[in-house]
């Protein structure tokens, strides 16, 4: 009798184990299963905006890309606010910025001597009467050859000014309009690559028909490692934090690569700038030479 309860004993612990087995593959199949659909979801990016039933036009969309391979997956849809990315271009206050951009770091060193600097034409070269000649009291003076220039260059001389603070807001936002409107501005979700070789990024730039000239945007200073390492030697690509972000930085370079990140970042600071009902007192500070 306890032979036969012994066999079944261990019959039954036999059955237990397989189950066991049985139910832990089919849990480790069912997580992988999870993930791949998980990771075949596509990414949809679409913030509620305040304004979104009053806006005059539609919202834009642009795909949500990768970095990571050289060919290009489609992870998504990003939404993007039309009052930032869908302005009409003002080409004049593009090319304004970009001239402030010139000049507010230009200093010109263009020297002239004025009659005082000159060697020479301390003494009256002739009597003031009598030799029937004009007048004069120096060699050195702006009439002469080889005198001094009158109202000529003095250096240094800067070409600083300030251009109005709405202009600055509305010349990014006319950029970044035009460059969404012939796309050359593309969203990834992040800047991290797998290899810190330059040639990965010469190779993405070509695959991906970038370029040549490509800036890419972060949120933050702080950028990857690899893409730090693999941009530093190609002058043609460049990183800038979002805080840097300038219209001539961004006519300079073909395509704009911005972060998803940095795409809200600086749809939220050009919003609040556009929004803000004290915008004379925050460009006041600004103004030179103005009272």
């Amino acid at each position: 009798m306890s032979v036969i309860l012994g066999r079944a004993i261990n019959n039954l612990q036999r059955v237990t184990r397989q189950a066991l087995r049985y139910c832990t593959a089919v849990e480790n199949q069912t997580k992988i299963e999870a993930q791949t659909k998980i990771e075949d979801v596509p990414i949809i990016s679409s913030p509620q905006y305040d304004d979104r039933d009053t806006l005059y036009q539609k919202v834009r969309q642009a795909w949500l890309e990768n970095l990571d391979t050289l060919k290009e997956k489609k992870l998504g849809l990003v939404t993007l606010h039309p009052k930032v990315y869908a302005t009409t271009p003002r080409i004049d206050i593009i090319h304004q910025n970009v001239r402030w951009q010139k000049l507010y770091r230009f200093v010109s060193y263009a020297h002239t001597k004025t009659r005082a600097e000159c060697r020479g034409g301390g003494r009256k070269p002739w009597p003031q009467k009598g030799t029937g000649r004009a007048r004069h009291g120096s060699i050195r003076s702006p009439l002469w050859k080889g005198g001094g220039i009158a109202h000529g260059p003095r250096s240094p001389t800067p070409h600083f000014f300030m251009l109005p603070f709405h202009k600055r807001v509305l010349g990014l936002t006319s950029t970044l309009s035009a460059k969404l409107a012939q796309d050359d501005l593309h969203v990834v979700n992040s800047l991290e690559i797998p290899t810190a070789e330059p040639s990965y990024i010469e190779q993405l730039i070509e695959e991906r028909n970038w370029g040549p000239s490509v800036l890419f945007v972060d949120s933050y200073d702080i950028m990857p490692e690899n893409i730090t390492l693999a941009t530093d030697q190609i002058k043609h690509v460049n990183l800038m934090p979002v805080y840097g972000l300038n219209v001539y930085s961004m006519l300079k370079h073909n395509t704009l690569v911005l972060t998803e990140a940095a795409a809200r970042l600086i749809e939220e600071k050009l919003l609040f700038q556009l929004r803000r009902a004290d915008i004379h007192l925050i460009a006041k500070p600004f103004k030179v030479n103005q009272k």
